[in-house]
């Protein structure tokens, strides 16, 4: 039996993944996590075989949770299934070890497929994904710029970023600074939205 956890903060979406995998014989989801916080957490006290999970969630996204996974070596094999076909998010996921980059309007099927396939070992990547992963432009933030312009892309200001992940307002800026730089826009917002629609964020 093939022991999986869903990591979607769409409550509708997650119930309906878990409900057609729970057609399959040979599977068994054992727990729905609502973010990556709680998905890690999840994976860490079960040891699933497969952790399925959505990119964009609140409190870590899908590409930390993945990443986190590999840090603590944990069994589990991770399976992306997202709505974004975006280069940048499928270069990160394959350099955090994922087996599995799957588009969420796959047939169910092809889903299941994909689950029997990674845990058997192999991997398996949606051939329109594939082809983004080739051609899209590289990605040239750093994982702390990359985290700093995604709270400001939230609307929070210097002070609040410095306050939320332990640094100076000043080093908050130079992050800031250098992101707008290596991304040659004007401002912060535009830094934002590049990043965001290259799936660098």
């Amino acid at each position: 039996m093939i022991r999986i956890v869903i990591a979607e903060d769409h409550a509708l979406v997650s119930g309906a993944l878990a409900a057609l995998l729970r057609f399959e014989p040979d599977m068994q989801v054992i727990s729905l996590a609502s973010n990556g916080q709680q998905a890690l957490e999840v994976c860490q006290q079960e040891c699933p075989d497969i952790l399925l999970t959505d990119i964009e969630m609140p409190v870590m996204t899908g590409l930390e949770l993945a990443a986190s996974i590999a840090e603590q070596s944990l069994p589990c094999k991770v399976i992306m299934l997202t709505t974004f076909a975006r280069a940048g998010y499928l270069r990160r996921a394959t350099a955090s070890g994922v087996r599995g980059y799957m588009l969420k309007d796959s047939p169910s099927d092809s889903l299941a497929a994909a689950i029997r396939t990674v845990q058997s070992g192999g991997r398996v990547i949606a051939p329109e994904l594939a082809m983004e992963g080739w051609n899209g432009p590289h990605d040239p933030l750093s994982e702390r710029e990359r985290q700093v312009l995604r709270l400001a892309g939230s609307g929070a200001g210097n002070a609040d970023i410095a306050r939320q992940i332990h640094l100076s307002e000043g080093t908050v800026r130079n992050y800031l600074s250098d992101a707008i730089g290596k991304l040659h826009v004007r401002n912060r917002g535009e830094a934002y939205r590049i990043a965001s629609d290259a799936g660098w964020l």
